[in-house]
């Protein structure tokens, strides 16, 4: 057997899920009955013997399913119509060959359209602002703004002493060993890849992504000239190991890109044993491994997920990242550790734009070192799991019969697989017109395919008006679908 289809089918189930299935199959057999009160996270904890953050996990699964649901000031009750939650998406299959890259107009095209404020967005994948500090963060860049010369002079790459140690104290939790010098202060995460993707490959050359892939990444591919080659993406699991090993060799491919930890769009997760056995695939072929883990402090299980670099023993693992999903996107704030590459990346970056803001860099490394930023992330967590639980409810009850969901267990993003009669870019004009955009599926392929899916944001507190937002984009997918 294949070492990825062990991975798939024999890795035990986390605890959290376990909980998860017992209490559904309670709901399901009728042991609880619909208006039920659901056992409090304390009591539960207690009973499973099980950490707080691990029955949290559980509830957020179970709500997920569209099993129980939470009533202010009254804690979880089972809800009155349980509904079988859609399957997982099904595995695409796309080109075998090294494909030319053709997203950026329609990128523009989809998002241009998309600017009016009173437009209800499911489209943008960040956190909205009123779940983010921006108290304390005006706070920390005012007070780094009356510091010593306010921020005016260039903070030269590698960028701010204070940022880079904050950010390598954060990695112990990833599981890497980084100290300041290992790393680069970008303008967001996606400077950072670009960085990476110039340092490695060159124009003609190809790179092997994940498919459905993000289309920001496919963008500056696009605009390197670079070729791609797909390799399919698993819902749970992620990239197609077997598959990226038999692509690697036949094309040619001069780098990986991946996202280990909650896939965008699909939102999958590596397990700890194919990320390591994705670092031996590229290190043994000497090709750098691209690392997007601009998603990774936003897991809602017992742990944060260990980065890919963890497993790095030879400068081959690109680690890229930013603040812009948990903190601050206009601050344009992300980090990247280049391995091996690194004194090309930063002399790279100062050739792209000198240097990164230097009072905005200040401001975070203040606000980190602060520590509020753990106890801001406790809390953005549990409001995002809670959001994508209300959401996937809203499409399991209103989509088209036939749909597809991603579970997710972290980022802030759904990925809808519709019937394959509905073309999700006739979807979002239609969805347009009545004032709710949408990122339709060809957004995400360098050919245009995924024809029948949508990427559904789960990044703003919920209210009536965005639940009335998903159903009608459900109600329209039921009319596009005829």
């Amino acid at each position: 057997m294949p070492a990825s289809s062990q991975v798939r089918k024999e890795a035990p189930l986390p605890r959290y899920e376990e909980i998860a299935r017992r209490y559904a199959a309670a709901i399901e057999n009728g042991t609880l009955s619909p208006g039920d009160r659901f056992p409090s996270v304390r009591r539960l904890a207690a009973e499973e013997d099980a950490s707080v953050s691990t029955i949290l996990a559980a509830i957020f699964q179970l709500e997920s399913l569209g099993l129980i649901e939470a009533r202010p000031r009254s804690g979880h009750y089972v809800r009155m119509r349980a509904r079988t939650p859609p399957p997982r998406p099904t595995v695409v299959p796309v080109h075998a060959a090294a494909s030319q890259i053709e997203v950026a107009e329609l990128v523009e095209r989809v998002y241009h359209a998309a600017r009016d404020p009173s437009v209800v967005n499911l489209a943008h994948a960040t956190p909205d602002p009123a779940l983010l500090p921006t108290r304390a963060l005006g706070r920390a860049i005012s007070a780094a703004a009356r510091g010593s010369e306010g921020g005016v002079r260039y903070e030269m790459p590698p960028g701010l002493l204070a940022l880079r140690q904050e950010v390598a104290r954060r990695a112990l939790a990833w599981g890497c060993s980084l100290s300041p010098d290992d790393l680069v202060v970008t303008s967001g995460a996606t400077e950072a890849i670009h960085l990476c993707l110039l340092a490695v490959a060159h124009q003609g050359e190809a790179v092997a992504i994940e498919s459905p892939a993000f289309y920001g990444t496919l963008q500056i591919m696009e605009a390197m000239g670079l070729k791609v080659v797909e390799v399919p993406c698993l819902p749970d699991v992620g990239m197609d190991l077997d598959e990226l090993e038999r692509r690697i060799d036949r094309h040619g491919v001069r780098a990986v890109l991946a996202v280990p930890t909650f896939s965008n769009p699909l939102g999958s997760c590596m397990p700890d044993e194919a990320r390591s056995r994705l670092v031996q695939i590229v290190s043994r072929r000497g090709i750098p491994l691209i690392e997007d883990d601009v998603y990774g402090e936003l897991a809602f299980g017992t742990a944060r997920p260990r980065a890919a670099k963890s497993f790095d023993r030879d400068g081959s693992v690109m680690l890229c990242g930013s603040f812009s999903k948990t903190l601050a996107p206009g601050y344009r704030i992300g980090f990247v550790a280049p391995g091996r590459w690194r004194e090309r990346v930063e002399l790279l970056k100062f050739s792209m734009n000198v240097a990164t803001t230097t009072l905005v860099q200040r401001s975070v490394a203040r606000f980190l070192r602060g520590g509020g930023y753990d106890r801001h992330l406790r809390t953005l967590r549990d409001q995002l799991s809670r959001i994508m639980a209300r959401t996937a409810a809203a499409v399991a009850d209103a989509f088209p019969a036939g749909t597809r969901l991603s579970h997710p267990r972290g980022g802030c993003f759904l990925w809808v697989e519709m019937p394959e009669a509905v073309d999700s870019l006739e979807l979002h004009a239609r969805a347009l017109d009545a004032g709710v955009s949408i990122a339709p599926g060809p957004l995400f392929s360098p050919t245009q395919g995924q024809r029948n899916c949508i990427r559904l944001s789960c990044g703003a507190p919920w209210t009536d008006r965005l639940d009335a937002a998903v159903r009608l984009v459900g109600r329209l997918a039921t009319r596009v679908a005829g």
